[in-house]
């Protein structure tokens, strides 16, 4: 008797440890992709690869795990806003939040040619947006390998967005400093930086994850976009 009303305690435990874990997934999320030059280089930096060709294997295996938990929206910032006056006009709504959203996912990435600055300011403004807020509560992934280059108040806007139920989760995926000395290689903070959008985390209750590696960037984009699901 003893041992079934223990059971019995233990799976109702299980169920709320369950629900709760599952509820962060009803709010929908923008996946805010770094689409800029930068990722498309490498060799001085002490990148062996383009980041791109990395970030596309990262999707192709984690979007299909975490694609049944809520629904997908992606940006891309970057890409047609190279040169001129519209160098960072490159930004992109490419679709707004929708269940099965891999496949979309996926084929936008690999077909992604990078180029243009970095405007993750502006990006992130329309994300947040497209989800509806302040009035809706949502989730914005940011996928950025540096810092803002249009002028974006990065942090002013992570404090528009303050206390919004907006929660904005920052993945800052191979970041480089800004200096770099052949003399000094692996001996400056150029292959320890943090992204200037952590702030975009630290102040909407989201999280900055450092990725250097395909393996890393996944697990980054299950701890944010897949709601860390127990069971």
């Amino acid at each position: 008797m003893v041992m079934r009303r223990f059971l019995a305690t233990v799976g109702i435990a299980s169920l709320l440890i369950s629900t709760a874990a599952r509820a962060d997934c009803t709010d929908d999320a923008m996946i805010v992709f770094d689409g800029s030059g930068s990722m498309a280089e490498m060799g001085f930096n002490q990148i062996d690869e383009p980041r791109i060709f990395e970030a596309r294997r990262a999707m192709r295996t984690v979007m299909p795990q975490v694609e049944p938990f809520r629904r997908i929206g992606l940006i891309v910032y970057g890409p047609g806003g190279a040169g001129g006056v519209g160098e960072c006009s490159g930004i992109e709504l490419r679709f707004g939040p929708r269940a099965d959203a891999a496949k979309a996912v996926i084929s936008a990435v690999e077909n992604l040619q990078p180029e243009g600055r970095t405007a993750l300011t502006e990006a992130v403004a329309l994300a947040a947006k497209t989800l509806g807020a302040p009035e809706k509560p949502g989730t914005v992934v940011l996928v950025t390998d540096g810092k803002e280059t249009c002028g974006g108040q990065t942090c002013a806007l992570a404090a528009q967005l303050s206390g919004t139920g907006l929660v904005v989760h920052v993945i800052g995926f191979k970041v480089r400093g800004e200096h770099f000395g052949w003399l000094s290689e692996g001996e400056t903070d150029y292959v320890s930086s943090v992204s200037v959008a952590q702030c975009l985390a630290t102040q909407t209750g989201g999280e900055y994850v450092g990725a250097e590696t395909v393996d890393e960037l996944v697990d980054a984009m299950n701890r944010t976009l897949g709601c860390n699901l127990l069971f």
